[in-house]
Formats: structure tokens, sequence, C-alpha cells
């Protein structure tokens, strides 16, 4: 019997380093979208989209979100955005705006965790009101040029999402080129009309980030109701990419569920 115990023990404390290990393994993914429509001009545009930083809590994490941002430095995509929950404690706001200052044309939302708005004992409110030159969205809109063309980005402040008062689709313009929403949540993608934009982009899940894989598939024990935690997901209001994020809550750790940064190859 003791020997069993020793066994299990060991097992457990493998799984808790390799947890730890994989906290900081991010995957940088490029990964070709295709936008129905989309105009010639904008085939090819490179747009990263990277979130849940969770900045403030002790993690690998951290380490995660710095090699996620010298990835995208390197790149120089035509565009970035953020998809929330930036932070977890407030003594990780200088890191977020340093990282986010290196950043060009990024654009960002908040989370439910810049608020303290989960189950999570460790979380602390932090949300922070302005991240230039990084511009914050909070239930409002921004056009940009991008190749010539204008390119319409939406953001959903996580506070009306949790209240059900977010109307992104009220912002959308049907004149722009393209048209993208930034939500922490991918629920939005069910709440609101079709076609309301050609791409949203969001995050929340982790992947689960502590997973049981079986073939075909795998368990997530954060969010186990979602079949898919991450990658493309055909919706009827529009294109929904779901990161797998790249920081952890609740414990320093993932499993079967790597932190990741992906550059979205948009094709028409």
């Amino acid at each position: 019997m003791i020997w069993l115990v020793v066994a299990l023990a060991g097992l457990l404390l493998a799984a808790l380093g390799w947890g730890v290990f994989e906290a900081g393994w991010v995957r940088l993914e490029e990964l070709d979208t295709p936008i129905p429509g989309l105009p010639e001009e904008l085939d090819g545009l490179r747009v990263c989209h990277i979130g849940d930083f969770h900045l403030g809590f002790p993690s690998r994490g951290h380490n995660a979100v710095s090699k996620a941002v010298d990835w995208i430095c390197e790149r120089k995509p035509d565009l970035v955005l953020v998809s929330g929950d930036l932070l977890s404690r407030p003594r990780g706001e200088a890191e977020l705006r340093r990282l986010l200052g290196r950043l060009e044309n990024c654009f960002v939302v908040l989370g439910n965790h810049d608020f303290a708005l989960s189950r999570d004992p460790f979380s602390r409110p932090s949300a922070v009101q302005e991240l230039e030159p990084a511009t914050l969205l909070l239930d409002e809109a921004r056009n940009i040029r991008l190749r010539g063309k204008r390119v319409q980005i939406v953001g959903v402040d996580p506070r009306s999402y949790d209240a059900r008062k977010a109307a992104p689709q009220l912002l959308a313009d049907r004149e722009a080129a393209l048209r993208i929403c930034l939500c922490h949540f991918p629920g939005i993608a069910e709440r609101i009309p079709p076609q309301s934009f050609d791409l949203i982009c969001s995050g929340h899940l982790h992947d689960g980030q502590i997973a049981l894989p079986y073939p075909g598939g795998k368990i997530r024990f954060a969010h186990p109701r979602y079949r898919q935690g991450r990658g493309l997901l055909r919706r009827p209001s529009g294109l929904l990419h779901l990161s797998a994020g790249l920081g952890t809550t609740f414990v320093p750790f993932r499993i079967f569920a790597r932190p990741e940064a992906t550059e979205l190859h948009l094709r028409s």
C-alpha cells in the first residue's frame, strides 16, 4: 500500500511540475482565416490576437505574455487585438503598460477579472481607465484605415455583457470594409444577430487551463460545457476566433491547454 501512495504522490508532483512548465510554454501560431466578402485590398491582412494576461498573479504565464509580445513586435502585424483579463491584481499594471506600449495599432478590451467579477479568490479589482498608446474600447467603436480601406473595431465592456445589456451590433457600420468585434466573452457570438461582424475575437476559456485529453477531444475542467476551447468557429453572427490566452487563474499552471498567441491571416 505504501508503494501505491508513493507512486500516486510522485505522479501528482510530476503533473504539477509539468503544469508549471506548460504555463510558460507559449504556442506562437499563424492561422489562415477566411472572411467572405473581404475586399481584395485586405486579402492577407495580418491581425494578431492575444488575451487573458492575468498579470499581477505569480505564474509562468507572465513569461508567456512577454514571449508573445516579443513575437508580435518582430512580426509587425497590421493590427493587434487584446481580448481582456489583463490584470488579476493591481501590482501588474506597470508591466501591462510596458508591454502594451511596445505594440503598434493595438486595440484592447477589459475582462471580468479586471473588475474581479469571478470566483477566483486571488483576484483583485484593477480595471484601468486609459492604456495609451493602445486604445481601450468600452462599448464603443473606432475606425482606422488599413491598405486604403476602412476597418472598424467595436469593443464590448464586460460589465454590460455581464448585465446582458451589450449590443455591439448597434455600433457596427455596414459601410466598413471589415467589421471586427472584440469581446472578452465568446458568448457574445450567440447573443447578436446574424452577419453582425466579419470577425469576432474573444478569450476567457483558457482552453480549459487544466484538461484531460481523450481520442477525438478533451475534457476541459474550466468551462466544461464548451466543446471547443480555441481556434476558429463559424457562427451566424460572424467568424469567431477563440484564443486560449496566455496567463492563468486560480492555480499557476496549465495542463494540456498551452498558452497561445495567434496571427490571423485574413483571406477573401
